[in-house]
C-alpha cells in the first residue's frame, strides 16, 4: 500500500518551533517531488513548500519564507518541515504530498494538526 504518514504536529507557543516529518512507504520515495500543504479552518488549502527529487530546487510560499525549511532524506524515505518563529496564523492541518513525473502519481498523507497559541 502506498502511504504517506505525517507526524510531529502539536500545540506550540507563538515564536516557538516544530519539526514535521512525513514517512513514505510502498513506493520509490526518491522518484517523487515532495511538498507540504496546509489548511486552516474555513480557508482554502495552501501550498507551503516544494522540494524536487534530489533537493536541488526548493520553493516557499511568501507567508513562510525565512521561517520554514523543507528538506528530505531519501535514504530514510522521509520528508521534513522545520518550522521556526511560529505565528498564530500558521495554525492549520499540515499535509505532505508526493508527485511523480508527468503527474503519473499523486499521493497525500492524512495530515497532522499544528496549533500556535498562547
Amino acid at each position: 500500500q502506498v502511504q504517506l504518514a505525517e507526524s510531529g504536529g502539536g500545540l506550540v507557543q507563538p515564536g516557538g518551533s516544530l519539526r514535521l516529518s512525513c514517512a513514505a512507504s510502498g513506493f520509490t520515495f526518491s522518484s517523487l517531488s515532495m511538498s507540504w500543504y496546509r489548511q486552516a479552518p474555513g480557508k482554502e488549502r495552501e501550498l507551503v513548500a516544494v522540494i524536487t527529487t534530489t533537493g536541488d530546487s526548493i520553493y516557499y510560499a511568501d507567508s513562510v519564507q525565512g521561517r520554514f525549511t523543507i528538506s528530505r532524506d531519501n535514504a530514510k524515505n522521509t520528508l521534513y518541515l522545520q518550522m521556526n518563529s511560529l505565528k498564530p496564523e500558521d495554525t492549520a492541518v499540515y499535509y505532505c504530498r508526493g508527485r511523480g513525473s508527468y503527474s503519473a502519481h499523486d499521493y497525500w498523507g492524512q495530515g497532522t494538526q499544528v496549533t500556535v497559541s498562547s
